[in-house]
């Protein structure tokens, strides 16, 4: 779907949590998923995302290790940083912050392309560091499961509950 703006396309963007796992990401479109990647702005530049793709059934199999909220999608993203390539300012790392960036990119790029994604916080970082055999410089922050969504798919009941945006403000 063509989108004409950017609140067009946040606003219909949900979580899909059911992926149709017998219909593959295309070549094209994960090139595109990972251009949004190499674009999106991090601190200083530094560029500091480190981005293992899990889409083998082998590596889909370490996936469903590391988090059990695939929800079946035919690929996965763990979203890390490079610790030795960021900005450290009082007890910030820049890192975290650049890879949240960069899984928003994933998910709204992918959206557009017509995919689905569902950022999943439960994932464990040590038993993906373990079973992909990362170094201890590489960080993982966010897991993120990307596919078409199967029929039937639909955002959770509370997607267009917001907070009345002066509850949102200091």
């Amino acid at each position: 779907m063509a989108y004409t703006s950017f609140k067009e396309l946040s606003k219909e963007r949900f979580s899909v949590r059911q992926f149709n796992p017998d219909r593959p990401v295309e070549p094209e479109k994960l090139a595109e998923l990972l251009e949004s990647i190499t674009i999106a702005p991090t601190a200083a530049n530094m560029q500091p995302q480190r981005i293992k793709i899990l889409q083998t059934p082998e590596e889909l199999a370490k996936a469903d290790e590391i988090s059990r909220c695939r929800y079946g999608a035919p690929l996965a993203f763990l979203v890390c940083y490079d610790s030795t390539g960021t900005i450290k300012h009082a007890a910030l790392d820049a890192g975290v912050i650049d890879s949240s960036i960069i899984t928003t990119h994933l998910m709204l790029q992918a959206w557009e392309l017509g995919l689905g994604s569902v950022w999943c916080l439960a994932f464990d970082p040590d038993i993906a560091r373990k079973v992909l055999n990362l170094p201890d410089n590489i960080v993982p922050v966010a897991f993120l499961p990307v596919g078409y969504a199967a029929e039937g798919a639909a955002p959770h009941p509370f997607h267009t509950t917001s907070k009345p945006i002066e509850d949102l403000l200091l």
